[in-house]
């Protein structure tokens, strides 16, 4: 059982690493999506809405097969980990975008008044008075939407990247023993999940404390 419990560890790690490059990922393009839907050019704003509605509404894994296996069809060689944190930041980057979004939204349109009254631009005063309001607001939905995107991560158990769930399956073929195996994958992501949470926890008190 000691040698089971090295493997799912070594595995917990890739779970970390596809988790956190995807989410690193989801950020970028969710900021970048977000500023792009509040912009009043149209040529602007419809594509990153056109975004969000397109990878919220439809399955996570479809999204994955069609990047990894459709890719491959279409002559775009990636490997199952790239496929893997690709496809997931992709996803969770359209949930981001509405998080985002929404905290940006709910700063009290007076500070962009204050701020064009001061001079500023329309992109200064996002910069320098919007933005830093509205990181309070993002920090714990960000963080919801990681979550989801950490336990989301087990769907790239099927195109066989080795992480926590992949591992669980492949000692079940062997030892016969799936109630111990999924217990144990389970166990090792509420480690994960509750030290990211703890985290989140962390920089939400960072930020309250700036202000």
């Amino acid at each position: 059982m000691q040698r089971v419990w090295i493997f799912f560890a070594q595995a917990s790690l890739t779970t970390i690493k596809i988790s956190g490059l995807a989410i690193l990922l989801g950020l970028c393009l969710g900021f970048i999506a977000a500023l792009s839907s509040l912009s009043r050019l149209t040529v602007v704003r419809w594509p990153a809405r056109a975004y969000v509605s397109v990878f919220r509404g439809t399955p996570a894994l479809i999204q994955l097969f069609l990047l990894y296996f459709g890719g491959l069809q279409l002559g775009l060689e990636m490997s199952p980990i790239q496929a893997g944190i690709i496809g997931l930041g992709i996803n969770i980057g359209a949930y981001m975008t509405e998080s985002i979004r929404g905290a940006i939204i709910a700063v009290d349109k007076g500070q962009t008044e204050a701020g064009r009254c001061l001079g500023l631009s329309r992109a200064q005063t996002m910069a320098r008075v919007i933005l830093p309001q509205a990181a309070r607001l993002m920090v714990r939905p960000l963080g919801v939407n990681s979550v989801a995107l950490i336990k989301g991560s087990a769907i790239v158990s099927t195109i066989s990247v080795t992480e926590l769930t992949y591992t669980a399956h492949r000692f079940i073929s062997s030892t016969y023993k799936p109630f111990e195996m999924f217990i144990l994958a389970a166990i090792f992501y509420l480690i994960i999940i509750t030290l990211f949470m703890r985290l989140v926890q962390w920089i939400d008190t960072r930020v309250a404390l700036k202000e």
